[in-house]
């Protein structure tokens, strides 16, 4: 049984490493040790995390699955939850959550009911926080659509302010006829970033 931990943070300015310690921990205090980590800054809201199916790929049955938090794993809608929870249960992972005590003792080596019967609980525990943790997301997508929505009708939203050093670089870029995706793969930006930009320049280049 190998020990494979998970850390996930939903945006590039966020540490996903901050909760190692607590995990490696955790991990020390059951006489276990993490063979591998696995580390994204992706949104818990998609299926679209690499290092989480990497994780998935390498694990062999019996392997632990271990996260800080149920909503490091999941923030999925009912749909895309059950694909990966299929997935998990494909590959015989345990999931074992800091945040879910029910799910503690699968980091051990038990007879063969004790772990189904663990399993069983575990698994009506996992689908009740996934959906709390989906919950969670959709209010909280909905409260900052409804700020967004009374700033603008008081004229008050500004937007995110914008990178003007780093348009500035992507213009010179797009002005020397690099392709979008020589772009893309240099600097990490969206292609949205890119048409926006590409618009601007062919309306300065009309405006002349």
């Amino acid at each position: 049984m190998f020990i494979r931990a998970y850390l996930r943070a939903s945006t590039k300015e966020q540490d996903a490493t901050r909760a190692k310690l607590d995990l490696t921990r955790f991990a020390d205090e059951r006489g276990l040790k993490i063979a591998a980590t696995y580390i994204e800054n992706e949104t818990g809201s998609t299926l679209k995390r690499p290092e989480l199916f990497r994780l998935l790929s390498d694990c062999q049955p019996g392997d632990v699955l271990l996260v800080e938090q149920v909503d490091r794993l999941s923030r999925l809608n009912t749909e895309d939850w059950s694909k990966l929870k299929a997935e998990i249960t494909a590959k015989r992972v345990r999931v074992v959550a800091l945040d879910l005590p029910t799910s503690h003792q699968l980091a051990q080596q038990g007879d063969e009911f004790s772990s189904r019967m663990l399993d069983a609980i575990n698994g009506m525990m996992l689908d009740m926080l996934a959906a709390i943790a989906r919950k969670d997301y959709e209010d909280r997508r909905r409260r900052q659509a409804q700020g967004i929505q009374n700033a603008k009708s008081r004229g008050a939203f500004k937007g995110r302010p914008e990178d003007e050093k780093r348009n500035a670089a992507l213009t010179a870029m797009l002005k020397s006829k690099q392709s979008w995706a020589s772009i893309v793969a240099a600097t990490g930006v969206s292609t949205s970033t890119l048409a926006r930009l590409a618009k601007r320049i062919r309306e300065e280049e009309t405006a002349i």
